[in-house]
């Protein structure tokens, strides 16, 4: 049995899903002037080989966005190579959004990923630049949103339709959990979905990887007519980043990764130290809880903690029916839970979609869950979480039996709640291709100093991969927030910001392990 790959469930994208979820209106607050855009740089190809150069000298047609002021807005479409070793072997297209800087005057582009993997970057920037990049930023840089190979309006991973995604991730398994027959019933699942991405993905699957991507942020880079990447990436974002400074470390300008990856774990590891994050996370939520009016539960955290486990167990047994036919079990409710920690100012969802599951009403914890995955009127918004799968399971080698033992011991030791519900058959077993991603430290030497922004109880990317990566990188600069939820920049958080900001716009390196409080 392995650990399923809950890595990163960003799967709506890390910054669209808290803004859906706090009803934040910041992001929709309409613009206060219109730029004027300047003209196009030429492209930038210095050290590009010659059999890359039509990709890095092409002509990038921008034209009106739809949906967006195009007065601050553009979008285009840029050609990448299908697989960059062989660039014969065909093309894909990348989607690519530019809102132009309010100053008029950019100091570069200021490329943005928003998590998942799978995350819409055009679409972020295109609904969410305000919730995504602080003001300063949006003054400086034309920021620059797109669609990673194999996402939303890129050359995208196609698997399943609304219903058999609806089946897919909401079906309750009809044998018992732990038992053969459930472990069968799963991987016979996960085998059918792995089936239709291969049929539906016109053959793009092996080349649905981060280290293909981080080639394409180079190309990106080059056509947009910066010397240098400059890059703001958030939680998956973070391993993207890394990447590329690892290939291009001379390329590098000023990055800004927040709430980081560490690129030497293991999937399994991933996977683990996930599920203790939320754990921890799940706990702080409680303390919280109890001390309101409004709390279903009583007495103390470890009595909270028990009884939601009860909750958890009878949902499992006993799937609550809502309206729309579907069933609320335990691996739903789950994700809804998981969806509420991710933003401190999501919690009180969280209370009331558990008071009314408590009471045999499953409607909000299945929005919640809905939001995880991009659901929304029984319509599936984007490709995330098919574009999710693809890039875990050619990105992480999958484990052995021992280190699942290994792990699934560990799991239940520091995540007693949560334990029982995220083990499961590994459905990256079932890909139609092996892995081709390597699980190694990434130092970058001869890269600009990199800033690694880390929050303490950061439940899906946990603090102890920013302190990591920060210190693999040869140039690692490690800023810490300390308090609760996924990532740390533009939360409200002024010391943060601040430090962000100085360094994307004036350049100026933080202390290194600079803490705000």
């Amino acid at each position: 049995m392995s650990i399923r790959r809950r890595l990163l469930v960003v799967t709506s994208g890390i910054v669209a899903l808290t803004l859906s979820l706090t009803g934040c209106l910041s992001a929709m607050i309409p613009e206060a002037a219109t730029p004027s855009p300047g003209p196009s740089k030429p492209p930038v190809t210095d050290g590009v080989s010659a059999e890359l150069l039509p990709f890095y000298e092409q002509t990038v047609e921008w034209e009106p966005c739809e949906g967006a002021d195009p007065g601050y807005y553009d979008c285009a479409t840029v050609t990448a190579p299908l697989d960059w070793e062989n660039p014969d072997a065909g093309e894909i297209d990348l989607a690519v959004i530019r809102r132009h800087a309010d100053s008029g005057a950019p100091i570069a582009s200021l490329l943005t990923n928003p998590g998942g993997p799978g995350a819409s970057g055009l679409e972020l920037i295109r609904d969410s630049a305000a919730f995504a990049t602080g003001e300063a930023l949006r003054e400086a840089y034309d920021v620059i949103g797109f669609d990673p190979r194999g996402v939303g309006e890129s050359t995208a991973v196609r698997c399943l339709d609304a219903e058999e995604m609806d089946a897919y991730l909401y079906d309750v398994p009809e044998n018992p959990r732990g038992t053969t027959e459930w472990e069968d019933e799963l991987t016979e699942r996960n085998a059918a979905f792995a089936e239709a991405c291969e049929a539906n993905s016109d053959g793009i699957l092996p080349y649905i990887t981060t280290l293909q991507a981080a080639r394409d942020l180079d190309l990106l880079r080059g056509v947009l007519g910066d010397e240098q990447l400059h890059y703001l990436g958030y939680s998956y974002g973070t391993f993207l980043g890394a990447t590329y400074a690892k290939l291009f470390p001379e390329r590098v300008g000023r990055l800004v990764f927040d709430g980081a990856i560490d690129p030497a774990v293991s999937g399994l590891e991933v996977g683990v130290t996930q599920g203790v994050g939320f754990e921890s996370a799940l706990r702080a939520y409680m303390a919280e809880c109890l001390a309101g009016q409004d709390c279903p539960f009583r007495g103390t955290v470890d009595d909270a903690m028990a009884d939601l486990g009860t909750l958890l167990a009878s949902v499992d047994a006993r799937p609550l029916l809502a309206p729309d036919g579907r069933q609320l079990g335990a691996d739903t409710l789950l994700t809804a839970i998981i969806a509420a920690l991710y933003s401190q100012d999501s919690w009180p969802f969280l209370t009331a979609g558990l008071t009314d599951a408590l009471e045999g009403d499953p409607q909000i914890a299945l929005q919640l869950a809905d939001f995880y995955n991009a659901r929304e009127g029984g319509v599936y918004l984007d490709n995330s979480a098919e574009a999710f799968r693809a890039y875990n399971c050619m990105d992480y080698p999958v484990s052995d039996e021992a280190e699942d033992a290994a792990a699934e011991a560990l799991l239940a030791a520091e995540a007693p709640t949560v334990a029982p519900y995220w083990m499961g058959p590994d459905s990256c077993a079932v890909w139609p291709y092996e892995p081709t991603g390597v699980r190694e430290p990434i130092t970058a030497e001869g890269a600009a100093p990199i800033v690694v922004v880390g929050t303490t109880n950061d439940p899906a990317t946990p603090y102890e991969w920013s302190v990591s990566l920060a210190d693999q990188l040869a140039s690692g600069v490690l800023v810490t927030r300390v308090g609760e939820g996924h990532t740390g920049y533009n939360k409200g958080n002024a010391c943060v910001d601040a430090t962000v900001e100085s360094y994307l716009v004036d350049g100026t390196v933080p202390e290194d392990g600079l803490t705000c409080e």
